[in-house]
């Protein structure tokens, strides 16, 4: 899975899948596996993208979000959308088991507020433990994608952001799973 570019973080975009996918098919940083009751979330942190895979009874889903526009997957894709500007999105799983709640928001910053952001956003990280890869890239500068996890005995949360230092991109999304 390629990196993000000056010309591809308007192609981000969010795929919720009905299956697994495998991790052959991206370039992995970090990955955490996190089992509470009945339900097991497993997170997977690339340079600007990440993929998170649920699983509760005979339910397995992943969102996918990625600057990648070719090449992915489609079997078993549920929905697919950009993530410029804001958007929601819920999908109810049949049986009534699970549901998948999407919160996505872009914005473009200035230079210095980008760079305070930056910094913020990998205190934050520190702070909480959450999964974090930092990047410099020759052409789109500092860069930096964090993956925070929350648990909870019906539920699991989970925020990303994704930072391009080029293009003062940023990429926010919430996330949650909720199982009855």
């Amino acid at each position: 899975m390629s990196t993000p570019t000056r010309t591809s973080v308007q192609s981000y975009q969010l795929v919720l899948y009905k299956r697994a996918l495998h991790p052959e098919l991206f370039d992995l940083k970090a990955r955490k596996t996190v089992r509470h009751g009945a339900y097991e979330l497993e997170a997977w942190l690339m340079p600007g993208a990440h993929l998170l895979r649920f699983s509760h009874g005979g339910v397995c889903a992943c969102e996918l979000v990625t600057p990648q526009d070719d090449g992915l997957p489609t079997e078993g894709a549920l929905t697919n959308f950009p993530t410029a500007g804001e958007r929601d999105f819920e999908h109810e799983f049949p049986g009534g088991l699970c549901k998948y709640i999407a919160s996505v928001q872009t914005e473009t910053l200035s230079e210095n507020l980008f760079r305070s952001t930056l910094a913020e956003m990998v205190q934050f990280a520190e702070e909480t433990d959450s999964m974090l890869h930092r990047w410099d890239d020759p052409e789109l500068g500092r860069c930096l994608s964090v993956l925070d996890i929350q648990r909870y005995s019906k539920e699991i949360h989970a925020q990303s952001y994704h930072l391009v230092g080029g293009a003062g991109f940023v990429l926010r999304t919430q996330t949650i799973f909720e199982h009855r």
